[in-house]
């Protein structure tokens, strides 16, 4: 099913997906990333993904098909057919690029996107999917090679690819899911120690230490928190 509307100038949106889109087409061009969450996406015969650290290139005519994370937001262009947009492929989603989606005209976004390296098809991670599995069981000693593992990805590139789709390494990353439930559990009115037990850490006094460092909080305060909002 091909859609009608082809626009004469670039235009830029951020938009929000879920769920699954059957196999359709478009009389122009789109070119798109995401800005949080992650698409799996079908162009033509070939399955790619774009996150916010890889984006695609769609021509006009191509069917594309896709599937969307929960909390999935997608910057798009739609481009006329005549820009030069006619094969499909990857694109390294840039620092600058970013900063340019936040507030730049369309044409501008589109010019830096076409300037940026070309990407190859690889092995994505399934942040969401990766997230729930840890979240079912923090108490287990989760090192940077055993998510690597689960995400079928080397240690090095893991952690290169968390890196760019969170900004953290894997263990910041895991420590701050951690720390997030700990404050969860704290608030509902768990033990230190119980706390500390759900989500991994040796001791009550180990977790307490990280709180104090990384959120510079205790459980009286989060208590306190909890009080005031009732």
């Amino acid at each position: 099913m091909a859609d009608p509307a082809t626009p004469l100038e670039p235009q830029l949106s951020i938009r929000s997906y879920s769920g699954e889109q059957t196999v359709h087409s478009h009389d122009h061009a789109q070119v798109l990333f995401a800005w949080r969450g992650r698409m799996d996406i079908e162009v033509g015969a070939a399955a790619g993904f774009s996150d916010n650290s890889c984006g695609l290139i769609i021509p006009a005519g191509v069917t594309h098909a896709y599937a969307a994370s929960p909390d999935l937001r997608m910057v798009v262009i739609d481009v006329a057919p005549d820009r030069g947009l006619d094969r499909a492929r990857r694109f390294a989603v840039t620092p600058g690029v970013r900063e340019l989606a936040a507030g730049a005209r369309a044409s501008q976004l589109l010019d830096a996107i076409l300037q940026t390296p070309r990407v190859g098809v690889r092995r994505g991670i399934a942040l969401d999917s990766l997230r729930a599995a840890l979240a079912c069981a923090l108490h287990e000693p989760w090192t940077t090679a055993r998510m690597a593992e689960r995400c079928l990805l080397s240690p090095q590139r893991f952690h290169a690819r968390l890196l760019e789709l969170t900004g953290q390494s894997p263990q910041a990353w895991l420590r701050t899911l951690r720390l997030d439930e700990a404050q969860r559990l704290l608030r509902r009115g768990l033990t230190l120690e119980g706390a500390a037990a759900r989500v991994g850490y040796g001791s009550a006094s180990a977790l307490a230490h990280a709180m104090r460092r990384d959120r510079a909080t205790g459980v009286r305060a989060l208590r306190e928190d909890t009080c005031a909002d009732e």
